[in-house]
């Protein structure tokens, strides 16, 4: 397995360690509750180093990516990140990312560390003679600090006021003697900063949070029920190459005015989608997982994406493809969970609805 530049600091905290795209991972340090509890009312440190980072450049760079993604380019502004699809020729999802315009004719795309080759790839074989592609993932470190007390944690450690920042916005300056890109952007719904560096100054910047009395460490268990509280897509499952994004967004972050790889099969699945994806809360703290199926009456109408206990809500909550006839808020169905059915509401998401990123 990979290893990222912290990977000895998450040894050194006792971290349960564990594959999650092909790299050694930090699942949990104190445990999954105590870090989601701490993100929520504090802040955490993630270390996300994992992920790709990509940059595109040259005076084709932006029609290129207008084809590549789902989601508008051309207005993006400098200084703006925008969240959107690349798909493949089906429609399918081949990954879900993050652009960054850094200047006028400059880009980067931060992409998930399991897809980060074929993105690569796909990229590649799909971009204009006269677009320079550059994978700048080896050298680039990305920590992300999730909560309500980030910006105070940061600007303590950095020692400067930080710029401010919007939401979705970023800014390029000077930290620890390194050349950083801060963004207001996460994966928790809380008021938080992804912070992209180079790898030998990402040790230092660690050992600083960690030491903060506000800020600990967060491991990848507490990063997915955060996710999942909000209601956030995670590659593999929500998204995959076999589902097009249409049944899950219904046409957020899709540009319709646009040409793109795969619009054709989007475009039909807005018009008409078989299912859609929705939210369950159960009564209980009984947790599905993925693949358990869901019923509506005798009636087999879906299937959970992801599952677990929402640590802020005390119930168990899940994410699943419906039937869309059967996919209206307020609906009760049922989910078979280790041969036993359960009743769980279809409610609006997220399901937690105090976040404080775009405080």
């Amino acid at each position: 397995m990979k290893m990222t530049p912290l990977h000895e600091q998450h040894l050194k905290l006792g971290a349960r360690m564990g594959e999650f795209g092909g790299w050694d991972m930090p699942i949990q340090y104190a445990g999954i509750l105590d870090e989601h509890e701490h993100t929520r009312n504090h802040c955490s440190i993630f270390d996300i180093c994992h992920m790709g980072e990509f940059e595109l450049y040259g005076k084709t760079a932006l029609q290129d990516l207008e084809n590549l993604l789902t989601c508008n380019i051309r207005s993006l502004k400098i200084g703006q990140v925008r969240y959107g699809f690349m798909l493949n020729e089906e429609g399918g999802v081949i990954d879900d990312l993050t652009c960054y315009r850094l200047c006028e004719e400059r880009y980067m795309l931060v992409v998930n560390a399991g897809t980060a080759q074929k993105d690569a790839e796909w990229i590649q074989s799909r971009i204009s003679d006269t677009t320079i592609f550059v994978d700048l993932s080896a050298e680039t470190a990305k920590l992300d600090i999730q909560g309500p007390e980030a910006l105070d944690v940061l600007e303590e450690v950095f020692g400067c006021t930080l710029p401010e920042l919007g939401y979705f916005r970023f800014r390029e300056f000077q930290a620890l003697e390194a050349s950083t890109i801060i963004s207001r952007t996460g994966y928790t719904g809380e008021l938080g900063y992804e912070i992209y560096l180079p790898n030998e100054a990402a040790v230092e910047l660690w050992k600083k949070l960690v030491a903060h009395p506000y800020c600990q460490p967060g491991g990848l268990g507490a990063r997915d029920t955060l996710r999942l509280e909000m209601g956030y897509a995670l590659y593999g499952h929500e998204l995959s190459a076999s589902r097009t994004p249409a049944e899950m967004t219904r046409g957020m972050f899709i540009d319709r005015n646009k040409d793109f790889i795969g619009k054709d099969p989007v475009m039909h699945d807005l018009e008409i989608p078989q299912n859609l994806l929705v939210g369950l809360k159960f009564s209980s703290k009984r947790a599905a997982r993925e693949h358990d199926k869901v019923f509506s009456g005798d009636q087999e109408v879906g299937e959970v994406t992801s599952g677990s206990l929402a640590p802020s809500l005390g119930v168990a909550v899940a994410m699943a493809y419906v039937k869309s006839d059967v996919s209206k808020v307020g609906n009760t169905l049922e989910v078979e969970i280790r041969g036993k059915r359960f009743p769980a509401e279809i409610v609006e998401l997220p399901f937690y609805k105090n976040g404080t990123a775009r405080s």
